[in-house]
């Protein structure tokens, strides 16, 4: 047993949505009555739509003919998914090239197994508050990790220090778990601050179809000199409702990341077979003749996103995101799993607490859109009455948290 990787003791003992779903099975194992909605996991819960599915079901019965069976494909990706990919870009104008694109099963895997091809001594620079997938992966690889710290003074949108340096850069916006949402200026100071410190940004970008204002970045692209010094991952599991069947992509332009980019394919040759061929066309179906019927589901995610803030608005609630992303993290003034505790039992309504995304976050909340029009809509009318009756009782049941 010497040999297992003693980095995996410096992890937690449970993974953040791992602890949540659990206590949430327990409290449904102790009262299996209660009516219990989750706005907890950010998983999808609109159906995939119906050129998806004609998708799926052609290419399957491609699959059953001896002309068109296919067996391993292209370690990359086919390259009529590629092209999608491309041409989805393109109608946003940001310009990258088909060999740029990796096929790949979803950005979670993408942005784990980037870490392969750098050096086990770089150091890696994390946005606190955090998605966790980013610190336990480089806690696993052995990497020492800055962070940089993102707080209610900077809208938890933190910007390069010349004090904090490091090897790689992960930004992710629309931010998960904050819902915060960098500028195409703000963008500039990083890409800037990445080729001035020969930095790699790795830049997460699956909820960049959230993003509806102007100004708001959907791509790092969008920034003069990101092709020299920036990793775009996306994914289309909140994009077209594929958490449950896996795709996504990794951009690696040529150019400076020439030595990157081919590092990647070797990567994927060796530890990888690609994404399913079924899988694929429905991606590309999702991207070009499906896209219309993708945009209204994304729609009813949005619209429950206005609903919520509309509320917390009322209630004169402390809180990012809702617009731009289907995330909404709000202060509570006390311990977070206390509130989820509290939420849980008195509410019947699961959310994720802020502390298990970072040190700065004790007391913040995050909520999600991803729940249907109806259940959400019951959820809020559960959640005023009960933040009401929680303001009263705060001061006299709970420690308060220091601002």
């Amino acid at each position: 047993m010497k040999k297992l990787n003693k980095n995996f003791n410096l992890l937690a003992d449970d993974y953040l949505f791992a602890k949540v779903s659990a206590a949430v099975e327990k409290y449904k194992a102790d009262f299996p009555q209660s009516d219990i909605i989750s706005l907890g996991v950010g998983d999808a819960t609109q159906p995939l739509v119906g050129k998806v599915i004609k998708a799926c079901n052609d290419a399957a019965f491609e699959m059953s003919t001896d002309k068109f069976f296919r067996g391993y494909g292209p370690y990359d990706g086919y390259p009529f998914l590629k092209q999608a990919i491309v041409d989805y870009y393109k109608r946003r104008g940001v310009v990258i090239d088909i060999d740029d694109v990796f096929v790949t099963d979803g950005a979670k895997n993408g942005v784990g197994n980037l870490l392969d091809i750098f050096d086990s001594d770089v150091s890696v620079m994390i946005p606190d508050p955090v998605y966790p997938a980013y610190v336990d992966a480089n806690v696993m690889a052995g990497h020492k990790i800055v962070y940089v710290e993102g707080n209610r003074g900077n809208g938890f949108l933190p910007m390069p220090s010349k004090k904090i340096k490091a090897d790689l850069i992960y930004i992710c916006s629309p931010n998960n778990p904050t819902g915060a949402a960098y500028t195409v200026d703000q963008l500039k100071e990083w890409v800037k601050f990445a080729l001035d410190t020969d930095a790699i940004i790795i830049y997460d970008a699956a909820y960049e179809a959230f993003a509806e204002e102007k100004n708001i970045a959907r791509s790092i692209y969008q920034v003069n000199g990101a092709r020299d010094c920036a990793i775009e991952i996306c994914s289309l599991s909140k994009i077209a409702g594929f958490t449950g069947v896996r795709c996504g992509w990794t951009v690696i332009p040529g150019g400076n990341l020439t030595n990157v980019n081919r590092m990647w394919y070797k990567r994927q040759s060796i530890k990888s077979n690609g994404t399913g061929y079924i899988v694929q066309r429905m991606a590309e179906a999702a991207l070009k003749g499906g896209y219309d019927e993708v945009v209204k589901s994304l729609g009813v995610y949005k619209s429950n996103a206005k609903l919520i803030t509309d509320k917390f608005k009322k209630l004169g609630m402390e809180f990012t995101g809702g617009v731009n992303s289907p995330y909404i993290w709000f202060y509570t003034g006390v311990d977070s799993w206390e509130f989820f505790d509290y939420l849980l039992k008195k509410a019947k309504i699961v959310c994720t607490p802020g502390s298990g995304f970072g040190k700065n976050c004790n007391g913040w909340i995050r909520i999600t859109a991803f729940n249907t029009p109806a259940r959400t809509a019951e959820a809020i009318k559960r959640f005023e009455m009960f933040w009401k009756d929680f303001i009263e009782v705060r001061g006299s049941i709970f420690k308060p948290l220091k601002k």
